[in-house]
């Protein structure tokens, strides 16, 4: 699914309006009856509804919510802020279709005190807002953040930039009904307490316009990885799944090796090789019986590889330590091999220490930094959008694919294109799932997978069986070890 810009929306309905063609105001109530249906499927009619609208189209849009939600008996309040006379042409329309019954809202001694059993739906601003909001408008979106009624924003939260930060005053919604696509700003850490929970209807946006629009942004869901998912046919064997090497483990630290090998081998590898040090030997044989072992000299930490040219892809870095022989093994290992290669944790905790090692990477490399790793690697950013722009920019320079790990794990690739991901749970947030992301890529990239295919769909496999696993065991009993458990549940939704 494309993530498209405000101004690109704004397009969308423009040549909707033209080539459907439609009126405007029918694509408003086409808009407003999707928004309505999913509020019907969450919330009662039990409850007061008080809906508060801007005299924009956003306004508008609230104006036929209240409308609707009435001819479905919902006791709904609605409230205009700001001049009517002077609201956009579909506002007027709506205005007029509703009738009298709505509450001109002029001063701060108007703003309604609400119990916590009401409803809020924000209608104030819409994303074709371009300044941040102050004055009479800020007070009133202070007044209804300290309510202790839900708010269900229409399409964007009032105040909240689609495309860029925002610091003014902004609606803190519990749920955010976006028109269409979800908006950029959706898809960060920073925003999240103003947009809650977020869901995208359809309002019958032009496909081809939305098909032929450019955009280097993507959220992925089942369908995109429905294409990419590599088929397994007859005649396949363990050498077509790929040969990977897994460097990982030290003293105190080989959990994390257990998991990136449990995980490569259940995500479809067909053949494993551990590369631990030699107080991991037993350990590696018990856990992970399917996977051959190698033994560093070290007793404790890895300090040299031996043959590498024979597997498809390596991957490197769980629970390795930043011992300087582990440090001198990594620079050795990245001066001769040139192939498929995924770099995790450690590994890459001892590259930003010693950042001539960036230009070793293999193109196409994957790191899979959590966002204080990535820290490390690409300096201090201002907010999540700028965040973004310097994982761009790293990898472009060092011709990298970055999995930046998070709630809508961002991957961006050398070319400037970005996909979020929209699977997983705050369950996830648990030692050892970033090792299991590790395992999982590293199998996908042995198998043949193209490297920026091998991160998205190992992401979004990694946050699915997640999801499935919280299903039956809740967000604070998730662990590592759970989300491989899930994974053959996980992959079965894709193979029949």
């Amino acid at each position: 699914m494309k993530i498209l810009s405000a101004e690109q929306i704004r397009r969308a309905d423009q040549y909707t309006i033209k080539n459907e063609p439609v009126p405007s105001i029918e694509l408003m109530e086409r808009a407003s009856k999707a928004f309505v249906k999913l509020f019907q499927s969450n919330f009662k009619n039990n409850d007061h509804v008080h809906i508060f609208c801007g005299i924009g189209n956003n306004g508008g849009d609230g104006l036929a919510v209240g409308r609707i939600l009435r001819t479905n008996d919902y006791c709904v309040h609605i409230y205009v802020i700001g001049n009517p006379e002077k609201g956009s042409e579909d506002f007027r329309t709506n205005l007029t279709r509703l009738g009298s019954d709505y509450t001109l809202i002029h001063t701060e001694a108007q703003f309604p005190e609400l119990d916590s059993n009401a409803l809020i739906i924000d209608a104030i601003f819409g994303s074709g807002l371009t300044r941040e909001v102050g004055g009479f408008h800020a007070s009133l979106i202070h007044h209804l953040n300290a309510q202790k009624a839900s708010r269900i924003s229409i399409d964007i939260p009032s105040g909240l930039f689609a495309d860029q930060s925002s610091t003014g005053a902004i609606i803190r919604s519990t749920l955010t009904v976006s028109f269409q696509l979800p908006k950029l700003a959706f898809m960060f850490p920073e925003n999240h307490p103003y947009v809650g929970d977020w869901k995208a209807v359809d309002i019958g946006l032009s496909t081809k316009f939305i098909e032929q629009e450019s955009s280097a942004v993507y959220l992925t869901g089942k369908s995109e990885i429905r294409s990419q998912i590599q088929p397994r046919t007859k005649f396949d064997h363990k050498g077509t799944f790929g040969k990977a090497l897994i460097v990982a483990g030290s003293f105190g630290k080989m959990g994390a090796a257990m998991l990136a090998g449990n995980a490569a081998l259940r995500s479809g590898l067909g053949l494993l090789t551990m590369h631990v040090p030699a107080c991991g030997y037993e350990i590696i044989q018990i856990s992970i019986p399917e996977a051959m072992a190698t033994i560093d000299k070290n007793s404790k930490a890895i300090s040299s590889l031996g043959q590498v040219d024979g597997y498809s892809a390596v991957g490197i870095g769980p629970g390795l330590g930043q011992d300087e022989a582990t440090y001198q093994m990594l620079a050795e290992f990245l001066e001769r091999y040139d192939g498929p290669l995924v770099v995790d944790a450690d590994a890459l905790n001892i590259i930003a220490e010693n950042r001539q090692l960036l230009q070793l990477l293999p193109k196409n490399t994957i790191l899979t930094p959590h966002p204080a790793e990535f820290k490390r690697l690409a300096g201090e950013w201002s907010d999540d959008f700028d965040r973004l722009e310097k994982q761009k920019e790293f990898s472009a320079s060092f011709n990298v694919i970055i999995v930046l790990k998070g709630a809508h794990s961002s991957i961006t690739d050398p070319g400037g294109r970005v996909f979020f991901n929209s699977t997983g749970n705050p369950g996830m947030g648990t030692a050892g799932s970033g090792d299991v992301l590790t395992g999982m890529i590293t199998a996908l990239i042995a198998g043949s997978y193209t490297a920026l295919d091998a991160a998205v769909v190992a992401t979004f496999m990694h946050g699915l069986s997640g999801d499935l696993a919280v299903a039956d065991i809740g967000t604070v009993s998730l662990m590592a070890s759970d989300i491989i458990e899930y994974l053959p549940r996980a992959y079965k939704k894709f193979y029949k």
